[in-house]
């Protein structure tokens, strides 16, 4: 008799259900087909008067005690496209670590899913048959999307922290053995709590490893902050690994553009790109590009960004070289008296089109702009939406533009009035009449948090919490152009403002 641990490939190929055909009675049916069909597609008749076998023989092929020689051989290996002695070979086995069944709760938990968020969609998995489930991102207005492995576990609330059952470490610790990205969630359904708390899987297997337990912070309950952080690192995170060989071997060719005055490659020069690979190389552009010609400016400068939706924004957040880009002009630019700034134009019908987590990335990105002294203008003039990035000193402004824009980048300086003038009229307006004008970063920022309808108490109460555990302890980028920790010190710049001391 046949065990899991020793039975043939011949034998497990023929207990599928496409095949049925391993008892005697159901292979001497199936021998007939087999010799008919290979007779055919090998253009060989004499297949199919090939009888078939006794069943002592075919009792030994199944064992794998005995090898098919001659035609008998030809019609086995045409049937199932493996040679006859690789269908005497043991089966490979691969056990499987089964979790264990949720409870009702949780499977209500994890239905929200699907419906607190348009570009989210979960897709159980076959415990099984030790399938774990998929969670898809969907991409937005220019971005792709994508999908990661997701396993929902029980756990129980011990202080503040949400810690897995040691019940259900094995299947962890099988689920993180894959290479593929993955998000732990952790609910307190059975429990008798409520929400789900997510971490990343590699952080997970740190914990396993180390020889802890996963412990998850209630800070990383999934709501509409931790969701749109979660949606942009992954979004942005895949999109920069699958561009990973072309944006190397670019390297050179940006240099190259970063030096000469003026440049726009059309987005049909670079088709091996993804949006998200084509936005880093013209936000990258546009940041050497600026920051090479600083020293040419004799006045403090003003400037103007294209962003206007949290889609747009979340480069600011993520990519490396944008916190290298605010740092710069930080350091020669900002001050206590310094009249540094940036504008953002914001409709409000582009407002009202976007998802509550998705303008969460928006007011984060301003956040990030505040924290490093640069103070920020909202304008909500439509007839300013199609105004390109460009920086302003003087007479000069500097254009830098890969938002909405059929090149991959357009950049380009110029003096002469009658074309400065039209971005010195963009940025007097702002400043006249922007929607966020108050005296201090708490003031901009909660009449930022007003017009993009969100709760301004829960928000800095969220980022306090948030930025004081770490999104670094949370999610972990796997793209080295990618960072969490400026997002981390704008978590934590968002919380500080807002306590009601600040800045009073």
């Amino acid at each position: 008799m046949t065990t899991p641990q020793n039975r043939t490939l011949l034998h497990h190929l023929l207990e599928t259900p496409e095949v049925n055909g391993a008892s005697w009675p159901r292979f001497r049916v199936l021998w007939r087909h087999m010799a008919e069909n290979a007779a055919r597609d090998l253009q060989d008749r004499s297949l199919a008067n090939v009888r078939v076998v006794s069943e002592s023989t075919y009792r030994r092929w199944v064992a794998g005690t005995h090898i098919a020689r001659g035609q008998t051989a030809t019609i086995l290996e045409w049937f199932f496209g493996k040679s006859v002695e690789a269908l005497a070979q043991p089966v490979p086995v691969r056990e499987l670590v089964r979790p264990r069944p949720l409870d009702r709760r949780t499977r209500a938990a994890a239905r929200t899913l699907d419906y607190n968020w348009p570009t989210s969609r979960h897709v159980p998995g076959e415990p099984d048959v030790g399938v774990q489930g998929t969670w898809e991102l969907a991409g937005g207005r220019h971005f792709d999307g994508t999908a990661i492995g997701v396993q929902l576990y029980e756990a129980e609330l011990r202080g503040d922290i949400v810690e897995l059952d040691e019940a259900d470490l094995p299947h962890l610790q099988s689920f993180v053995r894959s290479s593929r990205r993955g998000v732990v969630l952790a609910s307190l359904g059975a429990a008798g709590g409520q929400g789900l708390y997510a971490l990343d899987a590699a952080l997970a297997r740190q914990n396993l490893l180390l020889g802890q337990s996963p412990q998850v912070p209630l800070a990383y309950r999934l709501d509409d902050l931790t969701y749109a952080i979660l949606w942009a690192l992954h979004v942005l995170d895949d999109g920069l690994l699958a561009d990973d060989h072309p944006l190397s071997d670019r390297a050179d060719e940006l240099r190259h553009y970063v030096k000469i005055s003026n440049s726009a490659p059309p987005r049909t020069d670079m088709p091996d790109l993804s949006p998200i690979g084509a936005a880093w190389l013209g936000s990258s552009l546009c940041a050497q590009y600026i920051v090479r010609h600083l020293d040419e400016l004799s006045d403090v400068p003003a400037f103007w960004t294209r962003e206007a939706t949290g889609e747009e924004c979340a480069p600011w957040l993520l990519f490396r070289h944008k916190h290298d880009y605010l740092q710069a002009v930080a350091a020669r630019f900002a001050g206590p008296a310094s009249a540094l700034g940036r504008a953002f134009c914001i409709p409000e019908s582009a407002m009202r089109s976007t998802e509550p987590y998705e303008r969460i990335l928006l007011f984060l990105t301003v956040a990030m702009m505040e924290m490093h002294g640069i103070k920020v203008w909202i304008s909500s003039a439509p007839e300013h939406t199609q105004i390109e990035g460009f920086v302003l000193a003087q007479n000069t402004a500097i254009l830098a533009n890969w938002v909405r824009e059929e090149s991959v980048w357009r950049v380009a300086t110029t003096t002469a009035r009658r074309d400065v003038a039209p971005y010195q009229e963009a940025i007097a307006h702002a400043r006249a009449h922007s929607l966020v004008d108050g005296q201090t970063p708490a003031d901009r920022l909660q009449a930022l948090a007003a017009y993009l309808d969100l709760d301004w108490r829960w928000l800095i109460t969220r980022c306090r919490a948030l930025g004081e555990e770490g999104v670094c302890s949370m999610l972990r980028p796997r793209s080295r152009l990618l960072t969490l920790k400026a997002l981390d010190q704008t978590l934590r710049f968002v919380g500080t403002v807002g306590r009601p001391s600040a800045g009073r």
